[in-house]
C-alpha cells in the first residue's frame, strides 16, 4: 500500500492495546461478524479491510495472507481470541492502526482527550505554528454514549407488543359481551380475586384483565414506551422477567396490606419496567448520556402517581381504585429483579456487591410473601 504525504503527516494513531478490558475488540469483533457464529470468515475480514478509508483495497491475496498470518488453528475462520492477537500484532498495525482509530472516534464522544493514568491510550494531532500537524499522546476515557449504542432491532423487540395484544384481545372479548368494568367471562376467571386466593394463577393473570378502556390505553402506552426499548438493549427474556416479577410482587403485596382488594391491570409490571430503568441507569452510569436526567425523570414519575394515590386515600379520604401497594411492589421488585438480571455493559466491584444484596433481597421478600400468603390463615377473612 502507498500514501500520499498529506496523508502520512494526517493519519492518526491508536495503539492496539487496550488498557481497561477487552470491551472495545469484542465490539469490533461482534460488528463484523456478520452472522454471529462467533468466528470472522475470510469474507467479513475482507470486509474489516475494506471498511478502510483509504482510496483503493487491498489485493485478494493479501487478505489470504493476513487470514493464513492470524488463523493459528488453521481452522480457516477467526475466533476472538485470533482477532486480537491479529489487532496486536506490529506486522499488521499498518494494515489495521487506521480503521481501529476510525472505531474509536465513532464510539467516542468528540471531545479533547483526558490525560488520565489507567484509560485507554492514544494520540491526536495538533497543529504547530508551521501548520505541520504532529502528534502528542493523550488518553480517552471511558466515556457517554456506549449504551445507547446497544440499542438493535434484531432480534426485533415483539414481546412487549405481543403481551399488549393479548390484554387488548381479552379486552375486546369482554366488551363485546357488554362487560367494561372487568365483570365480563374473562375478566372473572383471570382477575386477582381475595377471596379466591387458591387459584394461584390469579396472583399473575389480573394484569390481563383492565376496568374500562382508559385504564387500559394508558396502561398499553407506558409499557410499550418503556418496553420496547429494553427489549432493544436487554432482549426479551430479561424484560419479561422484570415485567413478570413486578405483577407477581404487586399482587402478592396487595393481599397482604389489603386483603379485601381486588386487583386488575399491569400497572405491578408497568412500574416494575419504569424501576428497570432506574436499575439499568444505576448499573451502567458511565456508559450512559445525560444518565442522571433521565434517573430525575422516572424518579419523578413514579414519585407523582404513588404520592398522589395516597394522598387522596389516607388525607382527602377518597374512594379510588388505585392499588398504590400494587405499584410500589412493582417498583422495589422492578429495581431489584433489574440490577439483577439486566446487561451491565462494564462490572465494578461495588456493582457486583450491589448484584449480590438485590438477589437476595429480592428473594428473601419473595418467599416471605409467598409464605405468608399460604400460613398466615387468620389475615384473610372468608368471604361474607
Amino acid at each position: 500500500m502507498k500514501m500520499t504525504s498529506h496523508q502520512r503527516e494526517t493519519t492518526v494513531s491508536v495503539p492496539l492495546t487496550p488498557t481497561r478490558s477487552d470491551l472495545y475488540w469484542r465490539r469490533i469483533f461482534n460488528k463484523y461478524d456478520r452472522d454471529n457464529d462467533g468466528k470472522i470468515s475470510y469474507e467479513e475480514l475482507k470486509n474489516i479491510i475494506e471498511s478502510r478509508e483509504y482510496d483503493h483495497d487491498l489485493p485478494d491475496n493479501v487478505v489470504e495472507k493476513i487470514m493464513a498470518l492470524a488463523d493459528r488453528d488453521m481452522s480457516g475462520y477467526l475466533n476472538f481470541d485470533e482477532f486480537v492477537a491479529m489487532m496486536h500484532n506490529p506486522d499488521l498495525k499498518a494494515v489495521f492502526g487506521h480503521f481501529v482509530a476510525r472505531y474509536v472516534h465513532s464510539i467516542i464522544p468528540h471531545r479533547d482527550p483526558v490525560d488520565t493514568t489507567g484509560t485507554w491510550p492514544g494520540f491526536r494531532a495538533v497543529s504547530t505554528s508551521d501548520g505541520v500537524p504532529t502528534r502528542s499522546k493523550a488518553y480517552f476515557t471511558y466515556t457517554d454514549g456506549t449504551y445507547e449504542e446497544e440499542y438493535s432491532c434484531w432480534p426485533p423487540a415483539v414481546c412487549m407488543i405481543i403481551i399488549s395484544l393479548v390484554e387488548i384481545v381479552l379486552f375486546c372479548y369482554d366488551a363485546a359481551q357488554g362487560k367494561t368494568d372487568a365483570t365480563g367471562p374473562i375478566a372473572q376467571i383471570f382477575i386477582y380475586n381475595p377471596h379466591k386466593r387458591q387459584e394461584a394463577w390469579r396472583f399473575l393473570t389480573y394484569m390481563l384483565v383492565h376496568v374500562g378502556v382508559v385504564h387500559l390505553l394508558v396502561n398499553l402506552l407506558v409499557q410499550l414506551f418503556l418496553g420496547v426499548p429494553l427489549e432493544m438493549v436487554h432482549r426479551w427474556w430479561r424484560v419479561v422477567l422484570v415485567y413478570l416479577a413486578g405483577v407477581a410482587a404487586g399482587s402478592l403485596a396487595t393481599s397482604l396490606t389489603d386483603p379485601k382488594v381486588y386487583l386488575a391491570g399491569a400497572s405491578g409490571g408497568v412500574y416494575a419496567l419504569i424501576a428497570a430503568h432506574v436499575a439499568t441507569i444505576i448499573m451502567n452510569w458511565s456508559e450512559m448520556e445525560f444518565a442522571i436526567v433521565q434517573l430525575l425523570v422516572f424518579l419523578l414519575l413514579a414519585s407523582v402517581d404513588v404520592g398522589t394515590a395516597v394522598y387522596d386515600r389516607y388525607w382527602r379520604h377518597l374512594q379510588q381504585n388505585i392499588g398504590y401497594v400494587a405499584h410500589l411492589a412493582g417498583a422495589v421488585a422492578g429495581l431489584l429483579v433489574g440490577i439483577g438480571v439486566l446487561r451491565n455493559l462494564e462490572k465494578r466491584k461495588w456493582e457486583k456487591r450491589l448484584w449480590w444484596a438485590a438477589v437476595v433481597l429480592y428473594f428473601s421478600l419473595m418467599i416471605a410473601g409467598v409464605l405468608a400468603n399460604i400460613f398466615w390463615v387468620s389475615h384473610f377473612q372468608p368471604k361474607q
